[in-house]
């Protein structure tokens, strides 16, 4: 007999993005099931950089310290001339945090540690995946939808008023909606490898051959392992040798002479074709795409993982919102925020795979995301309008201030939950009254806060008299100067952030809120 289970939302795939999105879930008090096909969870390095931006992430949930412990810094590029001359650079743009930025380069952590560590927090949450289940079918109506999945214990049902598809590049959920998955292949076939070996100084990322696809290899150090990481273009014929003495040959055909590299093990290796392309739709009912399932990124600049973890970030928030009463029309903005922000990831993961086929390793800010804002989103609202300094729908700054009882607070404390949170900069009147799920602070020489180095006046560059809303992925929702305060009352209405209303009122009102609200 066929087990029946119900929950709030349904996960299919539990790797960084369907571990994101269930830490967002969790935290904010919605059921879920997370299930995923594989039997072991993913322990290689596929994605090995963390991003400024979703270290951020990665702080508000509550784990980016445990991220920085199991990996570390880039090391620099050594590239090997013929002549056996070679040159060492940086691969990224030296940056410092700073007040407003407090990561200030990306973090190398191999996919598998962070993974490791993302699943480590949901235990924490009461959480966990279950491994060994695959989704087999599902049908939607209007109140959810009911989805079909295997586990070694037979055939079950499970009853969810959302499924998300976080299950990759060939995306059950993608393929059984019959989503197109429009783009190209990108002429590259590469295989990426890690193995223990000797005979290479494990402070350099070793690069030889660069600017030719027929001999190019690089072998990377992997930041807190014993393992380094080879990644090399290979012939789109034949399949490669991914064994010790298959790869030893391989490296050794291809590495400068004078060295004597020794592969001892492979822990996991693979061999893929480079594509970009991405998903015609992110929403057809109550099932959504996001991470690979969604787009996929040649590895270039280190963007499809970061895109992925924060496709999750901004989707968990909007799933809790509208399950505890919000409008169901927030759910829309995942799309109209996060598939623009894929397409532009998109053109710079292939503009880099271009410059690294000449040899140009280097990285700016440009991937740092650190810059992603949502501009045009229906989310993002300024009374009146702004033409300076910081827009609605930007990522909202960090700032160190001075508590009234003297200790030091960050804007980021103030931000850290999947809470909203409204701050008044020298405000000394109209004060909006309390809402379930939104936290209000004021800064002034006087109040709570205090400014006491200038830095929050300075990241954020707006008037005495002003309020800035900030939504539970930190990101600026509504900017209102002093005169325009009643609009604001009317966009925390409009966003569900309802006055005086309890979890389970807004549950039982959500059926009153038209489902055609303007963001």
């Amino acid at each position: 007999m066929t087990n029946v289970s119900s929950t709030d939302v349904l996960i299919c795939g539990a790797g960084a993005a369907g571990l994101t999105l269930a830490i967002g879930l969790a935290r904010s008090g919605i059921s879920f099931q997370l299930v995923e096909k594989a039997q072991t969870p993913f322990g290689g390095s596929r994605g090995k950089g963390i991003q400024p931006r979703t270290l951020e992430i990665f702080e508000d949930l509550g784990f980016v310290d445990r991220i920085a412990a199991v990996g570390g810094r880039y090391p620099n590029q050594r590239i090997y001339r013929p002549d056996g001359t070679h040159t060492d650079e940086a691969i990224f743009a030296e940056g410092k945090p700073a007040p407003d930025e407090p990561y200030g380069v990306p973090l190398m952590v191999m996919q598998g540690r962070t993974e490791q560590v993302m699943r480590e927090r949901l235990a924490e949450l009461g959480h966990q995946p279950h491994y060994g289940c695959a989704l087999t079918g599902f049908a939607q109506d209007t109140e959810g939808v009911t989805a079909n999945v295997i586990d070694q214990s037979g055939e079950h049902t499970i009853r969810a008023r959302y499924l998300v598809g976080a299950d990759g590049g060939r995306s059950f959920v993608r393929h059984a909606l019959d989503t197109k998955f429009p783009g190209k292949t990108l002429g590259v076939r590469a295989v990426v490898a890690d193995l223990r070996l000797s005979g290479l100084d494990r402070t350099i990322w070793h690069r030889f051959n660069e600017g030719n696809r027929a001999s190019q290899l690089a072998l990377c150090p992997l930041a807190g392992t014993d393992l380094f990481q080879l990644q090399a273009p290979i012939s789109a014929e034949g399949e490669p040798d991914l064994s010790v003495a298959g790869l030893q040959a391989f490296i050794t055909a291809r590495i400068a002479t004078g060295f004597d590299v020794i592969v001892h093990d492979v822990s996991w290796a693979s061999a893929y074709i480079m594509n970009a392309r991405l998903a015609d739709s992110y929403r057809t009912g109550r099932i959504f795409l996001m991470g690979d399932a969604a787009h996929i990124h040649p590895p270039t600049g280190g963007q499809g993982l970061n895109t992925s973890v924060q496709d999750a970030y901004n989707l968990g928030w909007k799933l809790a919102a509208v399950l505890a009463g919000a409008p169901d029309a927030l759910l829309n903005t995942y799309e109209e925020e996060r598939r623009p922000i894929a397409a532009e990831m998109l053109g710079l993961s292939t503009g880099l795979l271009e410059a690294a086929k000449r040899g140009d390793m280097r990285r700016g800010r440009e991937v740092q995301q650190l810059d992603l804002a949502y501009p045009t989103s229906s989310l993002a609202f300024e009374a009146p309008e702004r033409h300076h300094s910081i827009f609605a729908g930007d990522r909202a700054p960090d700032a160190p201030l001075t508590g009234a009882a003297g200790r030091e607070v960050r804007i980021f404390d103030l931000l850290k939950g999947p809470h909203w949170t409204l701050i008044g900069f020298m405000t000394d009147h109209a004060t909006p009254p309390a809402r379930p799920g939104l936290h209000i602070h004021r800064i002034s020489s006087h109040g709570e806060l205090i400014d006491t180095h200038g830095h929050f006046g300075k990241a954020y560059g707006i008037a005495e008299g002003t309020w800035v809303l900030v939504r539970p992925d930190g990101y600026l929702g509504a900017i209102v100067e002093a005169d325009h305060f009643d609009e604001l009352e009317g966009y925390l209405d409009q966003i569900g952030l309802t006055e005086g209303s309890s979890r389970e009122e807004m549950l039982a009102v959500r059926s009153h809120l038209s489902e055609a609200t303007a963001f």
